[in-house]
């Protein structure tokens, strides 16, 4: 779908200024995240919402945010990329056993394991903060991923661990897809800032093991839990189907998410496997099929034959077709891609961006009346924000090394 003249909307100087104008509406909403130490978890009206504890990844994805800000010459973004990363190498540190902890509540640690989940947005937040050359940034960053390395990173399993507790002395005897595709987007960002391939191989051979081998052969379903041995945990939360982060069955916007990375995968790599574009296609292709539903949006879950397990829209599903629709128009050109780019930002605009208060609504139920379930409030503003520049940027295998190297279109 183009508009007369064969143009599609990202090529449109006036949708690249609603993007951009949206992307510095959620910036500004943003900044009521800060608090003493690192950032906090905003509530509907952008206010750090009272009596929530402090994850590490929600630290970790504002100061990435504000790092992009940075990037973008945003007044005011790089004072806050530096005040989150003060909170990482300070704050959330663990200065015994080292690494982060993984939540903290009234400036002490509430939860001290050590996740991958959180270490991935670590690494991100360093690496874009590193290619914004904010002081103290590159020295973290070799410090994350040397942990990382030690700690998380298996050789002989192509793919990482989940989580360990607070002295590094027991992992976890499960392996999730969802850490894991955040490694993968933190490791491609990590060789952008470091120049080093090392960290796009390893994302490589995750997607390998998570996606042209499991996925491929559940018809481009994402298998989300694994024991140990990489055996597969189909009944995994089964008695919490909504569970934020693993939830049972398939997710439809992993779907989305990693469709959209294998093609930044396959922009960062010198000889790309032909694999990699065919996987986007498939995974984008069951994930609309399975979990876009009357009266619109996506279903947060499914089982694997695509029926919808929980029905709630998430507006992270939603940025992440976005996402994937602009990245798989932009790689082949294909008509259908926009077709889904224009759905998505229709549905987004009425449904999900909240007018009143700012940022977007987290969570709407199957009628499309917001509700807060999964989610309370507004936590961050971290797959919003990256679905307004994504479609300005080229292919890269990072937001942040894009935006250095091209610049906004």
């Amino acid at each position: 779908m183009t508009d007369a003249e064969g143009r599609s909307w990202r090529d449109l100087p006036s949708h690249r200024a609603w993007l951009a104008a949206e992307a510095e509406a959620l910036l500004r909403f943003a900044r009521g995240a800060r608090m003493a130490r690192g950032f906090g978890w905003l509530a509907d009206d952008g206010t750090v919402m009272a009596g929530q504890p402090q994850p590490l990844w929600i630290t970790a994805r504002f100061t990435h945010v504000f790092a992009l800000g940075a990037l973008m010459g945003q007044p005011g973004c790089a004072p806050l990329a530096d005040h989150g990363l003060a909170a990482l190498l300070k704050d959330f540190a663990d200065p015994e056993h080292g690494g982060w902890y993984a939540e903290l509540a009234d400036g002490r640690p509430s939860r001290p394991d050590k996740e991958a989940y959180s270490f991935a947005f670590v690494v991100l937040a360093l690496s874009s903060a590193t290619v914004a050359g904010r002081p103290g940034a590159r020295e973290g960053l070799a410090g994350a991923l040397a942990l990382v390395e030690r700690h998380f990173w298996s050789e002989a399993e192509g793919a990482c661990r989940e989580a360990w507790d607070p002295a590094w002395r027991r992992a976890e005897p499960y392996r999730g897809a969802n850490a894991n595709m955040h490694m993968v987007e933190a490791f491609l960002a990590a060789a952008d800032a470091l120049s080093e391939s090392l960290w796009a191989q390893r994302a490589l051979r995750i997607a390998q093991r998570l996606i042209d081998r499991s996925a491929r052969a559940q018809d481009w379903r994402v298998v989300e839990h694994f024991d140990a041995d990489w055996t597969p945990l189909p009944t995994y939360n089964a008695d919490a189907p909504d569970h934020p982060f693993r939830p049972f069955g398939a997710t439809p916007g992993h779907g989305l998410e990693w469709a959209r990375l294998l093609l930044c995968l396959r922009a960062s790599l010198a000889a790309p496997p032909d694999w990699l574009l065919e996987a986007a296609r498939g995974l984008f292709e069951t994930a609309v099929r399975d979990g876009w539903g009357e009266p619109g949006g996506f279903a947060y879950t499914t089982d694997f034959e695509g029926r919808p397990v929980v029905a709630r829209r998430l507006h992270w599903v939603v940025t992440e077709a976005i996402a994937a629709a602009a990245a798989l128009h932009e790689a082949t050109g294909e008509a259908r891609y926009e077709a889904w780019y224009r759905r998505c930002w229709d549905f987004a605009d009425e449904h999900l961006r909240d007018r009143v208060h700012g940022s977007w609504r987290h969570e709407l139920d199957a009628a499309l009346t917001p509700v807060a379930g999964t989610w309370a409030g507004k936590p961050d503003i971290y797959h919003a924000f990256q679905a307004t520049l994504i479609p300005r940027l080229p292919l890269a295998g990072s937001l942040a090394g894009a935006l250095a190297a091209h610049g906004l279109r």
